[in-house]
């Protein structure tokens, strides 16, 4: 890979507006993420995290701006997104959400093993091996004929890591990867996340989880109101934000209890 290559961003949005009824949701998102790189978005409940990622994943589809995935994927959202474009989102980006996501009817291999076959075309038998070693490496190779709700909530989430890893995605997005666990679990699920950072993996991650954002992400946003009111490296902003509106929301977050 060339350094133009390892320069030139993987992920650049631009503008991206969108509203529900009245709620103006996003008011012009700009965001860059260059490869290997992991950019972690913190804020307040409604302003508008979730959202992005889901315009990232295809889920959402904006109402205005654009998202280019290098080498070649763009998109205009000021015209109608087709669902080539969707899907064209969903084949260079795998999304890890909230609350697992996981088909209760089905095991933990047939989870993570369906959308490759089906999706990707991936042959059956090359599948389940990919899927066996990826288990494995979270450490439920044992759990690999369990249905969800034989799992605790934090190897459930694990499972929907590792179905995202095997698609094989350019972009991981992680969508509050930790709030529908229990304390005790969190740090099982945060363990595999650091070590995707360590491998190289580029990742968006909206989080609450401030102490693993300082140590994991090389760019931290805090978005508040559908707008990006600060960027810039974890040290800087998550211990000498320049915004009142950053201090204000990191002092609410961790001390709770202070006036």
């Amino acid at each position: 890979m060339s350094s133009a290559e390892i320069e030139a961003p993987l992920l650049r949005v631009t503008g991206l507006h969108k509203r529900f009824g009245e709620n103006e949701v996003l008011r012009g998102i700009d965001l860059e993420v260059r490869r290997g790189e992991v950019v972690a978005i913190i804020g307040p409940s409604g302003s508008g995290k979730t959202t992005v990622l889901r315009a990232l994943n295809g889920l959402e589809v904006a109402d205005a701006g654009e998202i280019a995935i290098d080498p070649g994927l763009h998109l205009d959202f000021q015209y109608p997104l087709t669902e080539a474009h969707r899907y064209g989102l969903r084949d260079r980006s795998a999304m890890v959400f909230q609350n697992y996501n996981l088909f209760p009817h089905r095991t933990v291999l047939q989870n993570v093993t369906d959308a490759p076959v089906r999706v990707r075309g991936l042959p059956r038998a090359q599948a389940v091996a990919e899927a066996e070693a990826l288990l494995a490496r979270v450490g439920l190779a044992d759990k690999r004929d369990a249905y969800p709700y034989q799992l605790s909530g934090g190897q459930q989430q694990r499972v929907g890591i590792v179905r995202a890893l095997a698609l094989k995605p350019e972009l991981l997005l992680f969508d509050e990867p930790t709030s529908a666990l229990d304390p005790e679990l969190v740090g099982e699920v945060l363990q595999v996340i650091k070590e995707l950072a360590d491998d190289g993996w580029t990742m968006v991650i909206v989080t609450h989880e401030i102490s693993f954002a300082r140590q994991v992400a090389d760019q931290v946003l805090f978005i508040d109101g559908g707008v990006v009111v600060e960027r810039g490296e974890p040290k800087r902003i998550l211990t000498e934000p320049r915004e009142e509106r950053t201090a204000r929301f990191l002092r609410r977050l961790l001390h709770p209890f202070e006036d």
